[in-house]
């Protein structure tokens, strides 16, 4: 092993057999080009016998020809044989290979061996030179917080607060509610770079009482951060509940669930909203909670423990001065630091102490953090931070991706890691006052140098939150731990890192002036500037060998230090030296033989074995990314054969997961290992061993007709193996590269370890370890960003070996041969081991020949929106250009530059499989200043050695195209071709003869020679020049005289000169044409260029715009066959319906059409059922007889099914019922679509597990993959009858409702993105001027389109066949655009239909907008302003718009919505604009819809002037197609289709007519199907189309829905607009009788006996009325929670029937200009109280009824259970509209201590519903007032007053409970009487008695 054969073409891992054996090897056989033994391929054979075989690897490299195969040195005198096979000798070889193998079953592997990386010498540089992190972007987050509901608290006054980072905003605040609805909209506008953005938390708080003077209190919150929401599908999470908690109080539980819509949308994102209308079932809770998926719905508390050890290596953060004052003063030498770690996750922020003055500070603490688990947060952000008096600064950033440290399978682990070691990097070491780097120390940006490193360690701790210790506050502690020992992190080694510089070319001029070296750094090793810290603090080493300081781990040491091998510690940079002169823009160092080197030894803890892992996987996902693109790039350039290739992939992919496994499962037990390492090793080989069976199984699917899909399978697997390669614990940090100049830090380039790390085992080492990797140097940070980042600053040419000092033995072995190595010399007969240069005896002279042949869709660099392009051409250190063409975007330079006595250092076979890369750079020239760069690509030259013969199949070389890059954006392709010739030692003589240019004209210049330029042929393109459109000024000038010229491969034509463009802007003559030569392969087609300009007196021509056509492919004619085309559309409409009726076989859908196909006399008729839209009645169903309707509704009546009403009132349906019934249907289509996608992945997912783990082994590849088609075709055909299965009742419910309601298409996007713009033979081309912004911010495309071309072009080979311009009535002049229309002026009718809008971006400070509709064309612009929508950004407009207009002059049509502000002009919200004219003439007939049904009343009336069979007469004619012809019973003819349907009508009496009008339009619903020129017309429809705003390009402000409707004005009338205008809510009153209430919990005690009663009242309001809510008047001191109250509640509202929501229009404020609506769901609140005296009174239970839904009240007060509350959806419900009165007991409830519902008490009421008319009719008195008053409770006596008679009310009471002690007290009392009564008159008794005895 030897590192000499490519990594994955070992014997050892093939294992297969040698060379001559001559056998089969596994399927790839010798397609393999990486092969060089038993590879039928020769080895040197490079790839050009098909050109077009081209992508970027990694969307970089185009086309560089990497993939030499490594040979051994005479190899490449054998005979050449292509690599790149055409299709037949595939199949040839595969016979020849595999006797009869079956066509599917053959692999490809690396076809083009273009991306494919076998060369062992060189390695892939990369062509995208701007950091992309940093850069700061536009984006939109914007919030809808619906509802809430099952808050825990008692009558709540609930605010809800939306916070993003530091912003807040809060809702409105709704009054006395547990459940309230806000449906308030929120937007937040950012200007930041993606990882700031994607770290803002979102939290969402409920807050229970806050106003201007108090805070509130928290009820609870939810946070997640933007990264989770932008990565859901589209971006959002829509209509979810998010569960609240309780940050202070984590046993605490639930505290309520919140509704809302989280959008985060970037620049050019573009979100699908799902359509928006009434919506009932995202009340199931459960089901809808805002997690992502895969987050359990039941999430846990945990706890984070992340502790921070110690760092290292810091740098300075304070001045020297500074420091050398303090010494002076204080006596003192201070560490110039004083750090301390910050932690941020989830919103929250810990700290460590401080640690004064130290580089190396030890802090040995845990900071925990109590979070939900798992966390919606996915990064942990760990700063080391200096603190500082003024502020403190970032000295290094770490984030850690939570979700690579845990791993949520069943086999998973919590998220773990450490104690580990991770590097930080930021701005350069040295300590400036002014950090221009600062952002880099934040972690924003790619880090240009190390700046130190963290021992570190997480655990998590799942808590449980019913243990009593546990503390409740999720606040952040931080606390003391244990210190570790040294070794935990691994053992230190000795690391040695060689690099040699084999050529510095590139050098950007500004700096070319000084000396310049190179500096290699490893952490702080190697770097002399600003490396050594060494700290003041001195320690031995623990067991340690020698003295040395610790800190000496990771400090630079001096040069002259010896070790003891004799090396140098270190040369770490190289002699300054002065660069040469290449060209006017760059300049090289002359290191022609001598080749600088450096080496630096480096101890780390040896970690090698993650970093082999990640290798491995790396390599795997290299060779899948390579092979994919090879897929991609046959099929974009229609090669055949695509899906052997995909198989060669999947092939490789099995091996190398295979391989992964075996390898990956050694040094199990080396020290320092931690639990991620064991973890991940466990999910790594469990994961890849599952992609390796999956990757056998998808192999055995991939067929032809399932390349595409199974190529989004395969995609997925290389992003999982990117995301497991990813190695989230860093042992060795990256390398640096700094090119200094001056002392100073110029540019850089920053090499991960892993990529240069050296195994013995070749898959483990990196991809460029001991390889010449092409690198290009970079600015640092900001510098980088825009056009100074696409400069290059040096591009070099490095050699780099990483490895322990004890393996390097071979760490020369990769360099190209024939060197001798010069060493320092250390002392006398001393030198030191490794070389410090080399000096190279093999040197090569080459001459190259590169043929710039075209380029095409460059940038536009100059102000008129063209460039004026040259390339130049660096080769080494040689450069050339070609010629300056101007004026154009795709120069054809035709030109071959020869470089002439190319020096090339080492041994001629490895530069004949190697050459060195060659760079094009495109500049536009400009007549002051220097040329522009406009992009950059890369080459490899094909390279013949002089003994080599020069002809096929290598010779000469093809064109090909390569992708040029400016920045990280595509700026264009380069057509071209490039050979390097060995100059033998017979001189030039031996190499193949140039032409000597025959066209004198050019001079000098050389064009590309035969034989490698294209081989052409006679073209001709006819032009069609309809008109020019939106013409802007030129040079303050307004276009009148303007022509149209247009360009291709040097010929062209010019249209006729539009003599008055404001008066009539369309050319005169329409078709011109003009001949050609083009290349025979069409992707070598030139573009063709369109220029308009204006011709102005005195004979000045002025450019207004130009737009080039890139691809021709759309506009070449090709001769259609006939009989293939008919039985095609025969047969797919056969296979589709087939399909469908298949899979509901007892089931006929209403609207069934027979369609007779008759495509020849002799051949039989073919008959095929076409379904129509399951809901419509566009046909009388012929098997459903009325009986059959009738024993249909018997049947529901039995089963006790509530019948709607049958077929509604005709005068109750209008244009919203039509359109509310459609959106619908379009909700339900897209349920059923979600729902059979998700079943066909379920499926497919099954299949491959199944497979994969072979429990079918009966079951062939090919039965599994027809059994997945088959449930594909199942799943499209189900849509509508899966539900069906599901709930057949309630399907079939809905079904026949919908049935009687016509509707129309909504479409949930723009009409010209379903009707691919309209172009279906008129395009539009974009005129463009000025220059493109250098910044992807500055000027868009759309600033700098100055109007619109309208034409269309039709390229064909000369001549045309017969058959064509033999047609009947075939018109010469017209050449292919036959039958177009003239455009001559035209007068149409523009009707405009508004229907609403939705989301709009709010416009006023309150977070609304004022919003109403402007609409402009040509001149007339109608403001429909004094109808403004107060406070919405929702409106319904429902308005319709007439404007005449005249085409061409007036055909922009612009619809806006402003906002009206009643000071100050009106703002735009945004808008959309529509080009009336391309759908006037469209084919698709735009012009007004087509309607479901044919209606000539009513709300479905056909608005079209023209009927159903005039529409179709005229397509008949118009198409020369046969027809119509209407026959008897319901048939009509077309073409050869026929179709059948009913012939009556219902006129406004009821009385039946016979029509052909319901046929003509199945007819016309079916256009498509009609040969040769059917295509799909539109439908009636709504289109949603999103509103721009020019000053916030790219991000959606809302959308609106909309239609246009265009009649021409000569031709009938058109109808009376229909009423779209909003629905007027209906007034109705909800009477509320509150009759009792039983078991109301009793709140208070007596003051004498302690006794529980309650003071009862009963409280009311409808949502959203809280200021109209009533009381009961109160029954006192009930004792058994009974109360008897017979009371009316009386609530008159105004309620929308199709919203089901209640209408509320009022004043926000006493500030308010008007009235704002409010649209809230009608649900009535009841609650019951307990009146107070003297304190507030006390909330003791609520209910809330949904009045469209709620449960049927108990008959008895027994009966009335909790269970109505908690278990709602399972209990049938009544909505109150439809019963109109409902009488029964209900439940109120309240939470307990413990969060928990209870019955709190019941109530009975009865509720009924009345309109306004019946009200009036039946008036009411509110409680038991007249009229109709109820009679007053038989209340007990002890509900009289308490004030009023306290005594009797005591007597009463004390009666009840003490009459025993009663009476006895009485009598006893009566006996005291009695007895004092006796005592008292006892004397005077006596003295009666004694003195008058005689009387």
């Amino acid at each position: 092993m030897d590192g000499t054969v490519g990594a994955w073409n070992d014997g050892e891992f093939l294992d297969g057999p040698n060379e001559n054996d001559g056998a089969f090897r596994f399927e790839t056989d010798s397609l393999l080009s990486g092969h060089s033994q038993g590879s039928g391929v020769s080895p040197g054979r490079s790839h050009h016998s098909i050109p077009s075989f081209r992508k970027a690897g990694k969307g970089v490299f185009s086309v560089m020809k990497l993939s030499k195969t490594r040979t051994s040195k005479d190899d490449h005198k054998k005979g050449d044989e292509p690599a790149i096979l055409e299709a037949e000798d595939l199949d040839r070889k595969a016979m020849r290979l595999g006797g009869g193998l079956d066509p599917d079953t053959i692999s490809l592997a690396s076809v083009t061996a273009v991306t494919t990386n076998v060369s062992n010498k060189r390695s892939k540089p990369d062509i995208k030179m701007e950091p992309s992190a940093g850069r700061p972007m536009d984006y939109q987050v914007s919030i809808t917080i619906i509802e809430a509901r099952q808050l825990v608290g008692l009558n709540m006054d609930p605010v809800v607060c939306v916070e993003i980072g530091e912003e807040k905003k809060y809702t409105s605040m709704k009054e006395s509610t547990n459940c309230p609805y806000y449906n308030e909209y929120f937007v937040f506008d950012f200007h930041v770079s993606p990882d700031v953005m994607f770290d803002k938390i979102l939290k969402l708080s409920v807050i229970h009482s806050k106003n201007l003077l108090r805070s509130g209190t928290l009820v609870g919150t939810f946070k997640l951060d933007v990264g989770t929401v932008y990565s859901q599908p589209e971006h959002q999470f829509y209509h979810k509940w998010a569960i609240l908690s309780d940050p202070d109080d984590i046993t605490a539980g639930v505290k309520g669930y919140l509704k809302c819509d989280i959008a985060v949308v970037g620049k050019g994102d573009n979100i699908k909203t799902p359509h928006k209308a009434n919506e009932t079932d995202e009340d199931d809770i459960e089901g809808n909670l805002l997690l992502p998926e895969g987050v359990p719905s039941e999430r846990q508390w945990a706890r984070f423990y992340v502790k921070i050890y110690r760092a290292e290596g810091l740098p300075k953060m304070n001045t020297s001065i500074m420091a050398n004052v303090k010494k002076a003063f204080i006596g003192e030498n201070k560490d110039l630091v004083d750090p301390y770690v910050q932690v941020l996750f989830a919103g929250q922020r810990g700290k460590t102490s401080v640690q004064k003055s130290s580089y190396e500070p030890i802090w040995n603490e845990q900071i925990i953090f109590t979070e939900m688990f798992p966390p919606l947060c996915k990064r942990m952000k760990i700063q080391i931070r200096d603190s500082d008096k003024v502020n403190d600064v970032a000295i290094g950033t770490h984030f850690i991706d939570l979700r690579k440290i845990a791993n949520d399978g069943d086999k998973g682990f919590l998220p773990t890691l450490g104690p580990a070691w991770v590097n930080m990097y930021g701005s350069t070491r040295n300590y400036t006052l002014m950090d221009e780097h600062q952002d880099l120390n934040e972690g924003q940006g790619e880090g240009v140098s190390f700046r130190a490193r963290l021992l570190i360690s997480i655990a998590v701790e799942i808590l449980d939150t019913t243990s009593t210790e546990i503390m409740s506050s999720t606040d952040v502690q931080v606390e003391g731990v244990q210190n570790i020992s040294e070794n935990v992190t691994g053992k230190i080694e000795e690391f040695f890192l060689f690099g040699a510089f084999l050529e510095a070319t590139m050098v950007d001029r500004k700096i070319g002036d000084k000396p310049i070296s190179f500096e290699v750094t490893i952490g702080n090793y190697g770097n002399q500037i600003d490396g050594v810290n060494k700290p003041i603090r001195r320690r031995k080493k623990e067991g340690g060998e020698s003295d040395e300081e610790e800190s000496e781990l990771i400090q630079n040491s001096s040069e002259d230090e010896a070790d003891d091998d004799g090396d140098l510690v270190s040369v770490s940079s190289t002699p300054p030296m002065k660069p040469v002169i290449t060209d006017r823009n760059y300049f090289h160092l002359p290191y022609f033989e001598k080749k600088p080197c450096i080496y630096i030894k480096s101890w780390w803890q040896d970690q090698r074995r993650r970093l082999y892992n990640a290798n491995i996987m790396d390599k795997i996902a290299d060779k899948l990314e390579e092979g994919l693109n090879d897929v991609h790039e046959i099929i974009k350039t229609e090669k055949t054969y695509p899906e052997r290739r995909l198989r060669g992939v999947l092939e490789e992919l099995t091996c190398g997961c295979n391989r992964f496994v075996t390898l990956a499962n050694k040094d199990q037990n080396q020290t320092g290992r931690t639990k991620l390492d064991r973890e991940r090793l466990k999910s790594c080989m469990r994961e890849l061993e599952n992609m390796g069976q999956q990757a056998k199984t998808i192999r055995s699917q991939v067929k032809k007709n399932t390349v595409k899909e199974k190529l989004k399978l395969v995609q997925n697997f290389l992003q999982k193996l990117r995301f497991l390669a990813d190695e989230p614990q860093h042992s060795i940090p990256d390398i640096f590269l700094w090119m200094m100049s001056n002392n100073k830090r110029i540019a850089y380039a920053r090499i991960p370890s892993k990529d240069i790390l050296y195994s013995i085992v070749d898959e483990e080492s990196g991809r460029d370890c001991g390889k010449v990797k092409t690198v290009f140097l970079k600015l640092p940070g900001k510098k980088g960003f825009g056009p100074a980042g696409w400069t290059v600053q040096a591009k070099m040419e490095m050699y780099f070996w990483l490895g322990l000092n004890k393996q390097r033995r071979d760490f020369l072995s990769g360099l190209p041969n024939g060197f001798e190595e010069n060493k320092a010399v250390k002392g006398p007969g001393l030198q030191s081991f490794p070389p410090i240069s080399l000096t190279y005896t093999m040197k090569q002279v080459f001459q190259l020949r590169v043929h710039m042949y075209q380029a095409r869709s460059l940038f536009a660099a100059d102000s008129s929106g063209l460039s004026d392009p040259f390339a130049r051409v660096f080769f080494s250190t040689h450069s050339q250009c070609t010629e300056v063409l101007n004026e154009t975007l795709c120069p054809t330079w035709d030109q071959l530059l020869v470089f002439d006595n190319v020096e090339l250092f080492g041994e001629a076979s490895e530069l004949r499989d190697d050459p060195p890369i060659i760079v094009i750079e495109i500049y536009d020239q400009d007549t002051v200043g220097k040329a522009e760069f406009i992009g950059r690509t890369f080459a490899k030259p094909i390279t013949k050695m002089s003994d080599e013969h020069y002809g096929p199949p290598r010779f000469p070389p093809q064109l090909e195209y390569y992708q040029i890059y400016r920045g990280n954006f595509t700026a264009g392709d380069l057509l071209a071709a490039f050979e390097l010739l060995q100059i033998g030692p017979a001189g030039k003589a031996d190499l193949p003869a140039i032409d000597s240019p025959t066209d004198s004209d050019r001079g000098p210049i050389l064009p590309v020679p035969m034989g490698i330029r294209p081989i052409l042929s006679k073209y001709r393109i006819e032009v069609l020049f309809w008109g020019l459109r939106d013409l802007k000024r030129v040079n303050l000038a307004q276009v009148d005289r303007p022509r149209v010229d247009i360009e291709c491969a040097g010929k062209g034509v010019q249209s006729a000169l539009i003599q008055n463009y404001k008066k009539n802007p369309n050319f005169s003559t329409l078709v011109k044409w003009f001949e050609v030569d083009l290349p025979e392969n069409e992707l070598l087609h030139p573009p063709l260029n369109i220029r308009v300009v204006d011709c102005r007196a005195f004979g000045r021509y002025t450019l207004v715009g130009s737009h080039a056509v890139t691809s021709l492919r759309k506009f070449i004619y090709r001769s259609p066959d006939k009989n293939a085309s008919n039985w095609s559309t025969a047969a797919k409409l056969m296979n589709g319906y087939m399909a469908l009726t298949n899979g509901t076989p007892h089931f006929r859908p209403t609207g069934e059409i027979i369609v007779n196909m008759e495509p020849e006399p002799t051949v039989k008729k073919m008959e095929t059922v076409v379904k129509l839209d399951a809901t419509s009645d566009a046909v009388v169903k012929v098997d459903t007889t009325e009986e059959e309707k009738e024993k249909e509704k018997k049947k529901k009546k039995k089963k006790g099914e509530e019948i709607e009403e049958e077929e509604p009132d005709e005068s109750m349906l209008d244009w919203w019922s039509k359109y509310f019934a459609s959106i619908e249907t379009l909700k339900e289509q897209l349920r059923a679509q979600d729902a059979a996608a998700a079943e066909a992945d379920e499926k497919e997912d099954q299949e491959i597990a199944a497979e994969g783990a072979e429990i079918k082994p009966d079951d062939s590849p090919v039965k599994g993959s027809k059994g997945k088609e088959k449930g594909k075709e199942k799943g499209k055909a189900s849509k509508e009858d899966k539900k069906k299965k599901h709930h057949p009742g309630e399907m079939l419910e809905k079904k026949s409702n919908k049935q009687k309601i016509d509707e129309l298409f909504v479409y949930n996007k723009e009409l010209e993105s379903e009707f691919d713009n309209f172009e279906d033979w008129l395009h539009t081309f974009n005129l463009y001027r000025g220059k493109i912004g250098d910044d992807d911010d500055s000027m868009s495309d759309e600033d700098r389109i100055v109007g619109r071309y309208k034409g269309s072009l039709c390229v064909y080979k000369v001549p045309l066949p017969d058959d064509v311009t033999k047609e009947p009535g075939f018109d010469p002049n017209m050449g292919m655009f036959q039958s177009i229309p003239h455009n001559d002026p035209i007068n149409v009718l523009v009707r405009v239909y508004v229907v609403r809008a939705t989301d709009l971006h709010p416009a006023d400070i309150n977070g609304k907008a004022d919003p109403y509709i402007v609409i402009k064309l040509g001149k007339t612009e109608i403001k429909d302003k004094e109808n403004y929508i107060s406070k919405q950004l929702n409106p319904v407009f429902g308005k319709s718009f007439d404007i005449e207009a005249t085409f061409p002059m007036e055909s922009m049509l612009t619809v806006a919505v402003f906002d009206w502000d009643l000071v100050g002009s009106d703002d735009l919200i945004g808008e959309s604009k529509i080009d009336l004219e391309n759908r006037y003439y469209s084919k698709h007939r735009a012009t007004c819809g087509i309607a479901q049904n044919y209606s000539i009343h009513g709300y479905n009336v056909w608005r079209d002037p023209m009927k159903p069979t005039q529409i179709l007469s005229r397509l008949c004619k118009e198409g020369k197609v046969d027809g119509p012809h209407f026959g008897p019973s319901g048939r009509v003819k077309v073409a050869n289709r026929v179709f059948m349907g009913p012939t009556e009508i219902e006129d406004e009496n009821g009385l039946k007519k016979q029509t052909d009008e319901h046929l003509a339009l199945i007819t016309l619903q079916h256009w498509e199907e009609i040969p040769r020129v059917g295509c799909k017309l539109i439908p009636e429809h709504v289109e949603t189309r999103p509103l721009l705003n020019p000053d916030k390009p790219g991000i959606e402000q809302g959308r609106i829905e909309m239609w246009v409707d265009m009649f021409p004005m000569d031709m009938p009338a058109p109808g009376p607009a229909i009423d779209i205008s909003p629905r007027k809510p209906k007034k109705y009153e909800l009477r509320v009788i509150i009759w009792n209430t039983d078991e109301v919990i009793l709140e208070d005690d007596d003051y004498f006996t302690g006794e529980k009663s309650s003071d009862i009242f009963v409280r009311g309001w409808l949502k959203g009325q809280q200021e109209d809510k009533q009381d009961t008047d109160v029954h006192y001191h009930s004792l058994t929670g009974e109360g008897n109250f017979n009371w009316r509640f009386i609530y008159p509202f105004d309620y929308l029937l199709a919203e089901e929501k209640i209408v509320i229009s009022k004043k926000e404020s006493m500030f308010s200009w008007d009235e704002t609506e409010y649209k809230i769901p009608a649900r009535l609140t009841l609650q019951v109280w307990d009146a107070d005296h003297f304190s507030a009174d006390d909330f003791l239970g609520a209910i809330e009824l949904d009045l469209n839904r709620f449960p049927r009240g108990a008959k008895t007060a027994k009966q009335c259970s909790i269970d109505m509350v908690l278990s709602e959806q399972e209990l049938p419900t009544i909505s109150i509209f439809k019963q109109k009165r409902v009488k029964g007991w209900w439940p109120f409830v309240a939470r307990d201590e413990n969060d928990e519902m209870e019955l709190t008490g019941k109530v009975e009421a009865e509720l009924q519903l009345l309109s306004a008319e019946e009200a009036e009719k039946c008036p009411a008195g509110l409680g038991r007032n007249e009229p109709d008053p109820l009679e007053k409770p038989n209340r007990p006596d002890t509900s009289l007053s308490w004030l009023l008679q306290p005594i009797r009310i005591a007597c009463i009471l004390a009666w009840r409970d003490y009459k025993l002690h009663c009476l006895t007290l009485v009598l006893s009392l009566l006996l005291l009487l009695f007895i004092g009564l006796m005592v008292f008159s006892m004397p005077e008794a006596i003295n009666q008695k004694i003195f008058n005895t005689g009387r």
